[in-house]
Formats: C-alpha cells, structure tokens, sequence
C-alpha cells in the first residue's frame, strides 16, 4: 500500500513542494494515533495595507481630535437631523404648550389683579356716596342720640358690619397714634389743655378728638380722619 503524506497542520508536504504526485491534506483536529488536539496553523499574514488600516481603526477607536466619530457636537447634530418627523413635531407641539400655558398663567393673574383692583374703586365709590350718611351716625354717637339697645343704633350697626364685609374699615380714633397716612391732623392742641387726655405712657403725637372718621379699603384710602392732636408733655 502505497503510503500518502498528511501534513498535520493542513501545509504542503515536501512531495508538493517538489511537484511530485497528489497530496492528501489530513485536516482532522484530533490526532487518530494520539487521540490529542492538533495545533491549528496560523492564519496567513496580514498583508501591509490591511495592517496599516487595522491600526488607524484601532486608533481611531480612541479618541481622535478632529474626528467627527469622537466629536459629541457631531454626533448631536446627527442624531437630531435623524429625529423620526413625528418626534420633532411632537417637540414642537410640547413647547408650544408650555408657551401657552405660561401664557394662560399670567393672563389669569393680570384678571384676578384688575379685577380686585374694579372691586375696590366700585365700592370705594360706594363708600364716598355714604359719606354724609356715616358722618352722621358719627355725629349722633358722640352725643349720645345712639344709645345700645335703641333701633336706630342697631341700624348703624348693621349698616357699618355690611360695609366691613367689603373690607372697609373705619380709621380715626381717640388714643391712636397720629399717622399722616391715613389721618390729617386739623387741631395741634397742647397736652395740659382741658379735656385732653393722652393714654399713660404716650411718647408720640397722639390723636385727642375725632372730627370725622376716615374710612379706608385695603390699601386704598377713600377718605382720611380728621383729628385734633397732641403731643406728650
């Protein structure tokens, strides 16, 4: 029997390298007379410029300056020109929502001020209408003519609780320290005069008689007291 050369390794047999007959490649794994595993050739050699181009891949891998791959701005402009149209107008739609809800918020706002603002000059109109009607219950306490328990007196109750409703208030009384704000001083009268009693420990100028009391709604002053004052000894 004629023997036939096998290369192991899957390599020409020196009979091929001569060109002498037919070579038979054995290219089983496993040695059939040792039962090992057999050594795997080496791959044929990288040609140069596959090499050459295997090494700029790998460093460009890195991180390359001036690489559009390595660059995050790039990279960011290429995804968002490659945003499915749905997801930039759904984009859009989502900001001009927040526009308009922003828009919505301060229109509510601006409302809700103008709106308080109409409602105090309405009734502060009201109030200065019913000037010489409050005067007058003013008058009548002072001297008595609105006793508890009278039906008029209660009357002047009702119609000064219903008018603090509106956030009205009555401003000007004996005792209270003099504020130019919101009282007008029309008497400056001497502290040891008759009749003028300062509260005990009064250190600044302080209202001693109420001609006619002022009346006020939040910040806004419809009229202010006038008083008489004085100053502490």
């Amino acid at each position: 029997m004629t023997d036939v050369n096998r290369t192991p390794t899957g390599g020409p047999s020196e009979e091929e390298a001569a060109g002498k007959g037919p070579v038979i490649r054995d290219k089983r794994r496993i040695d059939p007379e040792t039962g090992q595993p057999r050594q795997v050739a080496d791959p044929q050699p990288t040609a140069p410029e596959d090499a050459q181009a295997a090494s700029a891949e790998q460093a460009g891998a890195g991180n390359p300056a001036g690489s559009p791959a390595g660059n995050p701005a790039a990279d960011g402009e290429a995804d968002e020109g490659d945003l499915h149209p749905d997801t930039q107008l759904a984009a859009e739609r989502l900001e001009e929502m927040r526009r308009m809800q922003a828009e919505f918020v301060n229109f509510r706002n601006r409302t809700q001020r103008e709106r308080e603002a109409d409602r105090t000059r309405a009734t502060g109109a009201v109030v200065e209408a019913m000037l010489p009607l409050l005067d007058d219950i003013h008058s009548a306490r002072e001297h008595g003519d609105l006793e508890e328990g009278t039906p008029f007196a209660a009357m002047a109750d009702k119609l000064e609780a219903t008018l603090g409703r509106f956030g009205v208030e009555r401003t000007g009384f004996v005792g209270e320290v003099f504020d130019p704000t919101v009282h007008e001083a029309l008497m400056h009268m001497p502290a040891d005069s008759p009749g003028v009693e300062l509260p005990e420990g009064a250190t600044e100028m302080t209202i001693v008689q109420v001609m006619q009391p002022g009346f006020k709604i939040g910040d806004q002053v419809v009229r202010a007291a006038r008083v008489a004052v004085a100053d502490p000894s």
